[in-house]
């Protein structure tokens, strides 16, 4: 969320920035409402004045036993007056809150130009995609051959864009989530939290999913009670401290979080049905770290690098880009994605995206620190995935795969697991 008067001071510079993700800022339309705003507030102040003044002057006549049913009139005037400005006052503001709500945050310029996948920047490659001397399946096929996936069952529970792990399948989830966990906290000296699943529409406007993606969102009620699964662990990681003042000296903050997550994918058009790579329901760490703003810069490059300690520790091939303005989220001033090697599509698939914020989310949310004055400035949020479970098992099913359909597994998950590999029917085998 913006500061209206900061976007109008901006200018011609805001409407170039969100040009560049494809955003057209009618500046018109919003000096108009808040110069609309500031004079309602202006003349609510100077009939408020008046109507001391006339209860004063009633009061003073009164007592010198003069006529008084013209200032009593006047009195109601002014109060019927003030009614209807602070009527017209509460739409006018709800109008700005619509307006401001419905702006995206402004790109970074260091976000290269375009409007699509096509147009991100390759940072750098890490680790060499396998070469098989035969044709690699896809995790769909290992994971039903071996028995440790089951996409059919799972559909036959929910519909389709579910899916059951079982034995070493759901082992290595659970592995998988707590290494990834183990990194975060002990090595990168995040703090784990456990989290609500379910939250309010004012938690989900905080960190921007509300109002513009509600048709991406499961929402569920009980009564006169609305709830939305999250779609992330950011978004109750990133509300704990909504509408709170955090001391200088507890900055950083750095949690994280395993949770389920819950998206409709409205918008995917039937994009990566097949499979793990876009599901309704999924497991995910998430890393989360509010900041001073004038540290979030670095504190992205860090949080891009926990991220990839986690790929790094299971040995599997990616690479990080820098996404264009216009395929930026709508919250984000700048993201970098981490791909994964997929081997069966010969490409690289998005498995993290690590988002700088800068102060758009701590404005919706009213998170706040203190500056060296001593007075409340907002703080500034980033976020990234540490890593998503299903995704990560897809590349690793596949990326491991061996040539009689076994899967050999990475040494750092053996204290996890008990076992190193995964025989072709299943078997968890040391």
């Amino acid at each position: 969320m913006h500061d209206a008067r900061a976007l109008i001071e901006m200018g011609a510079e805001a409407v170039r920035r969100l040009a560049r993700r494809g955003y057209s800022l009618d500046l018109s339309e919003l000096e108009s409402l808040q110069s609309r705003r500031n004079q309602n507030i202006r003349s609510a102040d100077e009939l408020r004045a008046e109507s001391k003044r006339v209860a004063s002057e009633v009061q003073q006549t009164a007592k010198q036993g003069g006529d008084i049913s013209k200032l009593k009139e006047r009195a109601r005037e002014v109060k019927d007056q003030i009614r209807d400005i602070e009527a017209g006052q509460v739409q006018v503001e709800e109008q700005l809150r619509d307006l401001l709500l419905s702006i995206p945050n402004l790109p970074d310029d260091a976000a290269p130009d375009g409007d699509s996948e096509d147009f991100a920047v390759e940072i750098r490659r890490v680790g060499t995609p396998p070469a098989f001397p035969f044709e690699p399946k896809d995790h769909v096929d290992l994971g039903e051959a071996t028995g440790i996936l089951d996409f059919a069952r799972a559909t036959k529970l929910s519909g389709p864009r579910f899916a059951v792990s079982r034995g070493a399948g759901a082992a290595l989830e659970r592995a998988l989530a707590t290494l990834f966990l183990d990194l975060h906290t002990r090595r990168h000296g995040y703090v784990e939290h456990a989290v609500p699943f379910l939250v309010t529409r004012k938690t989900m406007t905080g960190t921007g999913q509300l109002p513009k993606f509600e048709e991406d969102l499961f929402k569920t009620g009980v009564a006169d009670r609305e709830l939305f699964l999250i779609p992330t662990a950011e978004v109750p990681l990133t509300n704990l401290y909504a509408d709170e003042i955090i001391p200088p000296a507890e900055l950083p903050l750095a949690l994280t979080a395993h949770t389920p997550c819950f998206r409709s994918e409205a918008g995917s058009y039937g994009r990566d049905t097949r499979g793990l790579i876009r599901q309704h329901q999924f497991a995910k760490v998430e890393i989360v770290q509010m900041v001073d703003p004038a540290d979030a810069d670095a504190t992205l490059e860090t949080m891009v690098g926990h991220a990839e300690a986690c790929l790094k520790e299971l040995g599997l091939a990616y690479r990080v880009v820098k996404l264009a303005a216009g395929d930026t989220g709508f919250s984000a001033q700048l993201t970098y994605d981490i791909e994964v090697w997929i081997p069966s599509q010969n490409t690289y698939r998005e498995i993290s995206s690590v988002s700088n914020f800068g102060t758009f989310q701590a404005r919706r949310a009213n998170i706040r620190t203190r500056g060296e004055d001593g007075k409340p400035k907002l703080v500034a949020t980033l976020n990234g995935s540490g890593l998503p479970v299903g995704r990560t098992l897809a590349a690793l099913l596949e990326q491991c795969q061996q040539q009689d359909g076994s899967i050999v597994l990475p040494e750092s998950l053996v204290p996890y697991l008990g076992f190193r590999r995964i025989s072709a029917d299943g078997t968890p085998e040391a």
